[in-house]
């Protein structure tokens, strides 16, 4: 059995027990489930290192895709709250180094996900993202922080 599986089983142990079925519930007995199977990885064969490794790794996506979310909402609420317009939309391609489709349609969901960017395409050879942005002065800076933000954490990931 995987550890994710057992980690799963472990979250509906837990939920059970407090009587919670809720979400916060089960991310919570998660939590707990993923401690225990930490502690007593050496007892695995293979002592599960990668599905620790890749956990937090998921983590780490999810962290940042939260913080680039708020700080993106705060920069379009801004932009328009205010009567100064600081916009300057533009269309701009980006390079991908991700490879596969799964890799390709996270890292564009999530940018479309992200308030003032939105995806518009993918080449054929899935090489090429074409992204516009609500804020595009500098579309090197804005190609430089997806290629090493949210690109190379999604690789990471699922890897």
């Amino acid at each position: 059995m995987s550890l994710f599986l057992l980690n799963l089983l472990l979250a509906l142990a837990w939920a059970a027990l407090t009587g919670q079925f809720t979400l916060p519930g089960l991310a919570i007995g998660f939590a707990v489930g993923f401690g225990a199977l930490w502690l007593v990885q050496p007892l695995f064969e293979n002592r599960g290192g990668g599905y620790f490794v890749r956990v937090y790794r998921w983590i780490r996506l999810l962290v940042l895709f939260h913080y680039e979310l708020v700080v993106s909402s705060f920069q379009v609420a801004r932009d328009v709250l205010t009567p100064r317009h600081r916009a300057r939309p533009g269309i701009i391609c980006i390079p991908l180094k991700a490879q596969g489709e799964a890799e390709v349609l996270l890292v564009t969901n999530l940018i479309s996900l992200t308030p003032g960017t939105l995806s518009l395409d993918v080449t054929e050879d899935c090489n090429t993202l074409v992204v516009h942005a609500m804020f595009a002065d500098d579309p090197k800076a804005i190609a430089r922080q997806i290629e090493n933000g949210i690109e190379r954490r999604v690789r990471e990931a699922l890897e």
